[in-house]
């Protein structure tokens, strides 16, 4: 059913295109005046070239002229009168024509689209590198923290197969988990000695100003917001006496979260040396179902796994 369901979404265009397509047939042949439909031909073949490209648009404009074609030689009567049969050829042939046009023009239309489309992500995913290179120019220690972390929480996604959108948010969380940082002292960031309790505040103050930062940018990390904002939250919490699982805390901010975990472990720090990637797994498994997600550190188990045997 999870693959049906996969398949459905990952081709969803395709198969509504050939869903209108098939309908217009139908529909066509059983109609007794089948010229009223030959202009609902133009939806399928204007959808397709837009979201599918100029190949497929103008494969369904075949399909569309190949389909009427059988259907005119099948009802010739309909399409060719006695006394108008040069019309209906001049009709047929002029809506094939435009048919095709139209086919032609929207599909440049999609890859004028796409090739801008292919700027704006360069461009994206330059400012986000600068971005982390920014980000790390504050804590000399954590060299390369926001890429690993980046990278993990990446792996973590796609091991737990998640859509591809998700993934990608996932990513550029972790390549930004730490832009409140940037609000912060260096003095505090890089202190080697305990942070005092407002230190420690200021500290765990980066999240949300994480969240506030990339809020500006607008629509373009929306789905990033919540993950940087919540990457520090327990995925369980005490209240009291009893235990609270906070189901509200976003997949992607927990996935983050064992990444940021594994990496912070393994690093060296100027108060502590890193520990070897195993010791740090087994860490972050004892805390799983407390600070971390159960789920989210199996995955995690079999990215590192896979890590550690091709050492």
């Amino acid at each position: 059913m999870d693959r049906l369901k996969f398949f459905l979404v990952r081709h969803f265009e395709r198969i509504l295109v050939l869903v209108i397509l098939v309908t217009a047939m139908l529909v066509t042949f059983a109609m007794e005046d089948k010229t009223l439909l030959l202009n609902f031909y133009f939806l399928p073949v204007v959808f397709a070239s837009y979201y599918l490209g100029k190949r497929l648009g103008v494969l369904s404009a075949f399909l569309s002229i190949l389909a009427i074609i059988i259907c005119a030689l099948i009802f010739r009567d309909n399409f060719f009168p006695e006394s108008q049969e040069f019309r209906g050829i001049f009709l047929l042939s002029s809506w094939g024509g435009f048919l095709l046009l139209t086919a032609y023009a929207v599909g440049g239309l999609y890859e004028q689209k796409e090739r801008r489309m292919e700027e704006l992500e360069k461009a994206y995913i330059g400012i986000l590198e600068i971005l982390s290179k920014y980000i790390e120019s504050k804590d000399g220690y954590t060299k390369g923290h926001s890429v690993r972390v980046s990278d993990y929480s990446k792996c973590i996604a796609i091991a737990m197969e998640l859509p591809r959108h998700i993934v990608e948010n996932v990513r550029v969380a972790g390549l930004l988990h730490d832009i409140g940082k940037i609000e912060i002292s260096s003095e505090v960031i890089q202190k080697a000695a305990a942070l005092t309790p407002d230190e420690k505040d200021l500290m765990d103050s980066h999240s949300e100003r994480g969240g506030a930062i990339l809020a500006k940018v607008g629509e373009v990390l929306r789905g990033v917001v919540p993950i940087v904002v919540a990457h520090h939250n327990y995925f369980e919490r005490s209240t009291g006496s009893s235990s609270e699982t906070l189901k509200e805390i976003p997949l992607g901010a927990r996935i983050v979260a064992v990444a940021d975990a594994f990496d912070a472990i393994t690093t060296d720090r100027p108060y502590r040396k890193g520990k070897p990637p195993w010791e740090a797994l087994q860490e972050i498994v004892d805390q799983t179902g407390h600070q971390f997600d159960p789920e989210v550190v199996e995955a995690f188990r079999h990215v590192v796994s896979s890590r550690l045997e091709q050492i």
